[in-house]
């Protein structure tokens, strides 16, 4: 069911964005130099690497690490960047990753493929199982604002009662907390 829902939701969001994700690539193309999408390589279930796309909101000479590691990451984030990564619009390209079955639209958020202590973490509780989410329970529930164990044990109590009501209640946080653009850092 969960798979059937992903793929109904997914077709239906990217015809329905289609046109501002159109605007948001040529912004992205005209402030700044390099492609509009950044392909970035992450761990998905059973700790398999898939190649995610984002939309750009960093300059293409920035490091591989996450953005909370970066040196004056401002530094770092592209003209349009800013307001793409406050309100997750970023996130949009993602919907391709759901669509094709590399993510879901909940789960435990990707990890970087270097992001080793998260990864070692989520695979000694089976949350390396789930496939990972364009949101979660952690990130209705600090986002950016939490330690790396305390995003984990969120994620295994998602794994643990993870339902398509549950599933449907974590969309509904997100949708209203990218509206109020909370936990959002960078």
């Amino acid at each position: 069911m969960k798979r059937v829902m992903d793929i109904f939701l997914s077709l239906i969001l990217g015809g329905l964005l289609l046109i501002p994700m159109l605007i948001i690539t040529v912004a992205i193309r005209l402030s700044s130099p390099g492609p509009a999408l950044y392909w970035s390589d992450r761990v998905g279930a059973m700790n398999h690497l898939f190649r995610m796309p984002k939309f750009r909101s960093m300059r293409t000479d920035t490091p591989e690490v996450a953005t909370h590691l970066l040196q004056q990451a401002d530094s770092y984030i592209t003209p349009v960047g800013a307001f793409l990564r406050r309100t997750s619009l970023d996130e949009l390209p993602q919907l391709w990753s759901i669509l094709i079955g590399d993510m879901s639209f909940v789960g435990p958020r990707p990890a970087l493929f270097n992001q080793d202590d998260l990864i070692e973490q989520r695979t000694a509780l089976g949350v390396h199982q789930l496939k990972p989410g364009l949101t979660g329970l952690a990130q209705i529930s600090g986002r950016d604002d939490l330690e790396i164990p305390i995003k984990v044990s969120f994620d295994a109590r998602y794994l643990k009662e993870q339902s398509l009501f549950f599933d449907l209640y974590i969309m509904w946080q997100t949708f209203l907390q990218a509206i109020k653009r909370e936990g959002v850092h960078h």
